[in-house]
C-alpha cells in the first residue's frame, strides 16, 4: 500500500486542495511540507502528538518536514477554537518556550544531514514593516471571506481583535516564505487551520504564480474522547517533568472503547493488517489493545525502557508487579500520631481527598483500597514498617492512585 492510502487507512486525511497532486507528491518522497507549532508552554502536549506522528511517517517515506516554530505569531495568538483571547507573552517566555521544543521534537524527527528543517517565524515577522504588509500581503485578502472562516466566526460572537483577526495572514504569509526560502510546497494542519491554510496557497499562487497544496489531518477523538485531555494531575504533557510515563501511559490506557482502535491505527506505527484483527476484539480483549496502544505511544514518547517500567506499574496497581514508575506520595513523621497513620490521613496526604470529610465518603462508599484491598474501615491505622515492607499503593476510585512511601 502506498503512504498516501494507507494515511487514508488509517482515518488521517481531512481534507486536501489536490489530491492527485499530493497524492503524487507524498509517495514519491517530493513533499517539502510544513506543520506550524505556536510555543504557547514551555511542552509540547497530546495535542501536538499527532501532528509529530504524521511528520515521522512522511519522512520515513522520504519527505522533507519543516517544523515551524510560532515565536512571532505566538505574540498575536490564534484565534482558533477559543472563545477567549490568549494571554500576551513576553519574548523571553516564548524564546523559552522554543528551545523546549527543539528538545522535544527531536525525538519524532530527524534533523540530521538537511532531513529536517526546524525554523523560527520570528526570524521574518518581527523585522516587517506594517506599512510594508498592508501593500504587500493584506491587498490579497478579502475581509468578507476572511470573516466566513470557522475561526474568525466562533470569536466575533464574544468579540474578535484585530490582533488576532491579524493571525491568518500571519499564517499565509509563513507559507509564503517558507516556499522561497526552502521550496515548502506543502502545509499540514487540523481541520480547524483550513481557512488558514487556503490564505496561503492563495497568496503564493497570487504573489509567484506558483501552486502549493494544503492537507488538513482528522481530529484525533470524537466528541466523548476529547473529555480525556488531563490526568490526575493535569493537562497531558510530552514532557516527562511534567506528566511522568507512567501518567502518560496510564492516559491511554484509560481511552474509551470506542476511540482505541482509532487511536491505534492514527498513532502507533503498528502495521494495518495487525490493526485490522483487532477489530474483532471487544470485552477484555478491548483492554489489552489499550494496553498496546499505551506502551507504543509511551515507547515512541519516552522510550523503550520508561514504557516497560510504566507497564509495570500499571500490572501493579491492578495486583502484582513491580511499582517502580508509579506516582508517589511521601508521608513523614509529622504526619504520624502515635506512630501511626490513619486510611483518612492517608488519602488527604497523598492529594487523592481534599480533605478528611472527602476521604471519609470515598471509604464508606467502597472507593478505596490499599495494596488491592477494599478498606471500609475509616478507622484503619497503619505504621511506617507497614508502609516501607512492600509496594503500598493506595487508590481512590478508578483512576486515582499513588505508592506510598516513608520520607524524613
Amino acid at each position: 500500500m502506498e503512504l498516501y492510502d494507507e494515511l487514508i487507512a488509517r482515518g488521517l486525511i481531512a481534507q486536501v486542495t489536490d489530491e492527485k497532486e499530493i497524492k503524487e507528491m507524498i509517495n514519491n518522497g517530493k513533499a517539502v511540507f510544513y506543520i506550524g507549532f505556536d510555543p504557547t508552554a514551555d511542552s509540547l502536549h497530546v495535542g501536538h502528538f499527532m501532528a509529530l506522528c504524521l511528520m515521522k511517517r512522511l519522512q520515513m517515506a522520504g519527505n522533507k518536514p519543516i517544523a515551524l516554530i510560532g515565536g512571532g505569531t505566538a505574540m498575536i495568538g490564534d484565534p482558533s477554537g477559543r472563545s477567549d483571547m490568549r494571554q500576551m507573552m513576553t519574548t523571553e517566555t516564548i524564546q523559552h518556550n522554543v528551545d523546549c521544543f527543539k528538545k522535544q521534537m527531536s525525538r519524532f524527527i530527524d534533523f540530521s544531514d538537511d532531513k529536517a528543517l526546524l525554523v523560527n517565524n520570528a526570524d521574518w515577522l518581527l523585522d516587517l514593516n506594517y506599512v510594508d504588509v498592508l501593500r504587500e500581503v493584506g491587498t490579497h485578502f478579502s475581509v468578507n471571506r476572511m470573516l466566513t472562516a470557522e475561526c474568525y466566526k466562533q470569536r466575533m460572537e464574544k468579540g474578535l481583535s484585530f490582533l488576532e483577526f491579524n493571525y491568518m495572514i500571519m499564517q499565509s504569509y509563513d507559507f509564503y516564505v517558507l516556499y522561497q526560502k526552502y521550496g515548502c510546497n506543502m502545509e499540514f494542519g487540523g481541520d480547524d487551520q483550513w481557512s488558514n491554510m487556503l490564505g496561503g496557497t492563495e497568496l503564493i499562487r497570487r504573489k509567484l504564480g506558483k501552486d502549493a497544496y494544503a492537507m488538513t489531518i482528522n481530529l484525533l477523538l470524537n466528541s466523548e474522547g476529547k473529555k480525556m485531555g488531563k490526568t490526575q494531575s493535569g493537562a497531558v504533557w510530552l514532557d516527562p517533568e511534567k506528566t511522568s510515563p507512567f501518567e502518560f501511559y496510564q492516559y491511554w490506557r484509560n481511552v474509551a472503547d470506542d476511540d482505541v482502535l482509532k487511536c491505534i491505527k492514527m498513532l502507533t506505527f503498528l502495521p494495518l493488517e495487525e490493526i485490522k484483527e483487532m477489530e474483532s476484539w471487544e470485552g477484555s480483549q478491548l483492554n489489552r489493545a489499550k494496553e498496546i496502544l499505551a506502551f507504543e505511544l509511551t515507547n515512541l514518547v519516552h522510550g523503550e525502557e520508561e514504557a516497560k517500567k510504566a507497564e509495570e506499574s500499571a500490572k501493579a496497581l491492578f495486583g502484582g508487579g513491580n511499582a517502580a514508575d508509579m506516582p508517589t506520595a511521601s508521608i513523614t513523621k509529622a504526619d504520624l500520631r502515635e506512630g501511626k497513620i490513619d486510611i483518612l490521613g492517608l488519602l488527604v496526604s497523598a492529594s487523592l481527598c481534599a480533605s478528611r470529610g472527602e476521604a471519609r465518603r470515598n471509604v464508606e462508599q467502597g472507593g478505596v483500597t490499599v495494596k488491592g484491598e477494599k478498606i471500609t474501615d475509616i478507622h484503619t491505622v497503619y505504621t511506617p514498617e507497614e508502609i516501607m515492607a512492600e509496594d503500598f499503593i493506595l487508590k481512590r476510585g478508578k483512576k486515582k492512585f499513588c505508592k506510598i512511601v516513608m520520607g524524613d
